[in-house]
């Protein structure tokens, strides 16, 4: 392999940075040519998930309202049972005090009915609403479903395009980290974590930073290309170097 890395130049130190960041760069144009499909992905299924889930607590939630409708439909019959009882007995009774009685009884049994047939009208709209909630969520899902096989489509065939490349691709990062330092690498990725572009290393262009493009002083421009140290961008903190792209 050579020198080891600490035996390094900082010229060669520096322009391992830069033909490290060029392979990353690479790297990056390829989730570019991806764009926003893995993400899109991502929220397809678990958008999907959600609806599964909505569907589900639809159908239990519309079981508990049937169950609460036959619930209430046997209340109706137990007072509609107790009525005739009641009526029965009103032809047998010896005053009117037991009497009255029974008609109070009746009373309250017909008022029971009346307030089971109010809930159950409540319970059935509640349902149809549910129906008409859950016709809706099934229409999105599987409208879902098929945007997500689309997108899984068009994400396969460019992870396919570009698998073999992006491959050659990681096994070089391996292979120039390798003749980093430890210190230079750790530097190096922070500071590509730092911007969305992920340029740690750039270029003079223009006599500015090709990172930020704040204009570099002509000594500090002399000093870069000399590569006799490794120079942050005073505005940035990104480095900079005068290597040809």
């Amino acid at each position: 392999m050579g020198r080891k890395a600490k035996e390094l130049t900082t010229e060669e130190k520096l322009k391992n940075l830069y033909d490290l960041q060029q392979v990353h760069n690479k790297i990056d144009e390829i989730n570019i040519l991806r764009g926003e499909l893995p993400m899109e992905v991502k929220d397809l299924e678990d958008e999907i998930a959600g609806l599964t889930k909505r569907i589900e607590n639809l159908g239990n939630e519309m079981s508990d309202i049937e169950s609460t409708i036959s619930g209430n439909n046997n209340a109706k019959e137990d007072a509609q049972a107790l009525i005739e009882k009641y009526t029965r007995q009103q032809n047998e009774v010896k005053n009117n005090r037991e009497y009255d009685a029974l008609t109070k009884e009746i009373e309250l049994q017909n008022l029971n009915i009346q307030l089971f047939d109010k809930k159950n009208k409540d319970a059935v709209g509640a349902i149809e609403s549910k129906k008409a909630y859950l016709s809706e969520s099934e229409t999105l899902l599987e409208t879902r479903k098929k945007d997500l096989e689309l997108k899984k489509e068009e994400l396969d065939k460019i992870m396919a395009d570009t698998a073999i490349e992006e491959e050659k691709l990681l096994k070089k990062v391996e292979r120039k980290e390798k003749v980093i330092q430890e210190r230079l690498l750790n530097a190096y990725n922070r500071i590509r974590k730092t911007y969305r572009n992920g340029l740690a290393v750039v270029s003079i262009e223009r006599e500015a930073c090709g990172g930020c493009f704040a204009k570099i002083p002509p000594q500090r421009q002399l000093e870069i290309r000399q590569r006799k140290r490794i120079i942050l961008c005073e505005h940035c903190g990104r480095v900079v170097v005068d290597f040809d792209k």
